[in-house]
């Protein structure tokens, strides 16, 4: 036998045996799934949004799609609510958001505006010159109006309504009695707040 036949016998037999023992292997990786309920991995079929690799097929997620649905959702039920209309009006500098169910319940009256020019030279007067104010929000059966103090880093929130009170928050914030000084400040005049806008909302109950 010549050397040219004797390596075509050794390369077929060597075919034969790998060819043997992968059916081997296959057959074993089956009886093991079998043996211990292994599922096989769900292959998906989406012809919009696919991303091929090899002979699978992944199913790729919008996920900011999914988020928008649910904002949108969250923006639905927010329609159902009686204040789901809202109006903003620009007084001295300042922003007054007024919420309401009808065109009639986003008009800005006479006192509106009074009360929210006084809100403003009031607080910089008796409580910080140095304050960012946020808008005003006017609702139905109630108010919220927040802000930084700049020189305390420090932020505020007032609530006339069912969540009535004075919120801060600040971070770091060094509590000496300057500090103490501004919160007492804080406190003596959100009790002018509360009674001002409380009676602005009574009013334009009466009023609707």
């Amino acid at each position: 036998m010549s050397n040219h036949e004797e390596i075509q016998r050794l390369l077929k037999a060597s075919r034969e045996m790998l060819q043997k023992n992968n059916f081997q292997l296959n057959e074993d990786i089956s009886d093991i799934k079998k043996r211990y309920g292994i599922i096989n991995e769900q292959k998906f079929t989406d012809n919009n949004a696919d991303i091929e690799t090899g002979s699978e097929i992944t199913q790729r997620v919008n996920v900011p799609g999914s988020v928008e649905s649910e904002i949108d959702f969250d923006e639905d039920k927010k329609d159902n609510n009686k204040d789901s209309k809202q109006q903003g009006y620009r007084i001295s500098g300042g922003v007054l958001m007024i919420h309401g169910n009808d065109k009639k319940a986003l008009e800005l009256t006479t006192d509106d505006k009074k009360a929210f020019q006084e809100t403003m030279d009031e607080f910089v007067s008796e409580v910080s010159e140095m304050t960012d104010f946020n808008q005003l929000n006017l609702y139905s059966d109630s108010a919220e109006w927040s802000g930084k103090i700049i020189d305390f880093d420090l932020d505020f929130i007032f609530r006339v309504g069912e969540t009535n009170g004075v919120y801060i928050n600040g971070e770091m914030t060094k509590v000496d009695q300057d500090f103490d000084s501004m919160i007492q400040k804080l406190r003596q005049y959100y009790e002018k707040f509360k009674s001002k806008w409380g009676k602005i909302i009574a009013s334009r109950k009466k009023t609707d």
